[in-house]
């Protein structure tokens, strides 16, 4: 089930929001704290047929209450009285706050420093305070974090646990709870309307990450990250694997230590990791074996587990940037052969690049901010090195834009626009399908350029045939190119 939170301000709007989120919804949580005058509970309630949970929360819960705790737990008592399904408390009141009626009682557990550890005290305690549910909340910004959490959701116990993690990552919790028979999950009915910054919406759950469709046996693809990138890429490999009706989902994570990555991945069962541009080279830690022609990159995006339990790491970026930027250019052959390219960027996928380049004949050089990685990267890979304040001296037919952390402008250490010439071709592989600011700059100086989308979907057609030995469904590449 799903639990969409709604957090009104104004009584009058109250109703409105308890009936948007039925439509959605199987049981709403109706956040009072954020109410600036005492409402009628139990008129609220009365408006909608789905189970209904009441709470109230402190600033120091993350909630929004500013009145006297005296005042709050007067208002949680006569909450309970209006009769909701659920009533929401605070383990450190729950003794000051009888059992009454059919209301079934969430005992709450929140701390917003850490994760909690000691997961079998809390519960015995919240077990000793009458608890029907017993919830946790704290910070779940990696997976290492979110661990505990659902350790505590998937072990077999006599009562309900419920748990919401803090921030974005929250969404790798829920999924795997959802997965891990978590009684519901928590989403909000639409931004702005939170309960913690970060929450996911219901709409997001259902039209990215299809929830619905996660039960037990689901299998998971990680992917590390939660940019607008890795958002994209969870949305168009879920719409080819509902295409072709496997029940294969995405599962985003945000990585913390590599070395109990491993372990974690294992008891996940997940057997694939696609990685985003800020993450291919942490990951590539992670592989066990990698193509014979990836190792110099030291870049991963694509880890896969084989039946001996090893990892093989791919590096498909360079792969869909090269044939984007060949068809571009679109002379048959070797259309790099002698021309003068500049790789800009030092990271793991602007050294992929740099060797793709090269194998195609082409005259590579590489620059970046920082003089001194970019000299290390060239005489490692065997290419010219270009001073970054000399870039602007020397005319080249390609520019590569290969590190979404470049920065546009004239002041010190950025890329200044008047780089760019209408005669060159320019591919941007920072971050696919998003433009870096220099991709839109080359564009209003009519440069040849080169959509990121195309790479982002060369891309992700890759990576999903290599996961499922099947082509991704021209259904779901398309959802890219809509979202241009």
């Amino acid at each position: 089930m799903i639990c969409v939170t709604v957090t009104p301000s104004s009584r009058q709007l109250a109703k409105v929001d308890l009936l948007n989120a039925a439509k959605y919804g199987d049981v709403i949580e109706l956040c009072l704290d954020h109410l600036t005058k005492e409402p009628d509970v139990k008129d609220l309630i009365s408006a909608v047929s789905k189970p209904v949970i009441i709470s109230c929360r402190r600033k120091q819960d993350g909630g929004a209450w500013e009145g006297s705790e005296e005042a709050r737990l007067t208002l949680l008592r006569r909450a309970i009285v209006a009769g909701p399904a659920y009533i929401e408390l605070d383990l450190d009141v729950a003794p000051g706050i009888p059992r009454f009626g059919d209301t079934k009682r969430i005992i709450s557990f929140t701390r917003l420093d850490r994760p909690e550890h000691d997961i079998e005290g809390v519960f015995d305690e919240a077990s000793n305070q009458q608890a029907d549910v017993v919830k946790f909340t704290w910070p779940t910004p990696t997976l290492d974090d979110a661990w505990p959490l659902l350790r505590a959701v998937s072990g077999k116990r006599p009562l309900p646990i419920v748990g919401l993690g803090l921030g974005r990552a929250d969404l790798t919790f829920s999924l795997l709870g959802r997965k891990y028979g978590s009684p519901w999950i928590y989403a909000a009915l639409e931004r702005g309307m939170e309960a913690f910054e970060g929450q996911a919406t219901v709409f997001e759950l259902d039209e990215v990450y299809h929830w619905r469709d996660i039960d037990k046996s689901t299998t998971f693809v990680a992917v590390a990250g939660f940019g607008d990138s890795q958002t994209m890429t969870t949305r168009v490999l879920n719409a080819g694997f509902t295409h072709l009706g496997m029940n294969v989902r995405c599962l985003p994570i945000e990585i913390g230590e590599i070395g109990q990555l491993r372990k974690m991945l294992d008891a996940l069962k997940v057997r694939a990791i696609i990685a985003g541009s800020g993450m291919g080279t942490r990951l590539h830690a992670l592989a066990d074996e990698v193509d014979e022609s990836d190792p110099r990159s030291g870049y991963t995006d694509l880890l896969l587990k084989r039946s001996s339990g090893q990892w093989r790491g791919y590096n498909s970026i360079w792969r869909s940037g090269l044939k984007a930027l060949e068809a571009k250019l679109g002379e048959g052959g070797f259309p790099l052969e002698r021309r003068n390219v500049l790789v800009l960027g030092t990271g793991g996928a602007a050294r992929a690049l740099v060797f793709a380049c090269q194998q195609r004949k082409g005259l590579v050089s590489i620059s970046g901010p920082r003089d001194a990685q970019a000299q290390q990267v060239a005489n490692q890979l065997g290419c010219r090195f270009v001073p970054f304040h000399n870039v602007y001296d020397t005319l080249f037919d390609v520019v590569v834009i290969a590190d979404p952390d470049l920065r546009c402008g004239v002041q010190q250490g950025c890329v200044n626009p008047s780089l760019f010439r209408s005669t060159m071709t320019v591919l941007d592989v920072s971050d696919p399908p998003a433009a870096h600011p220099l991709l839109e700059e080359a564009r209003e100086r009519e440069c040849r350029v080169v959509e990121p989308v195309e790479v982002f979907t060369g891309q992700a057609g890759a990576q999903f045939k290599a996961i499922t030995r099947e082509e991704l469904p021209a259904s779901a590449a398309a959802i890219a190119d809509a979202a241009e």
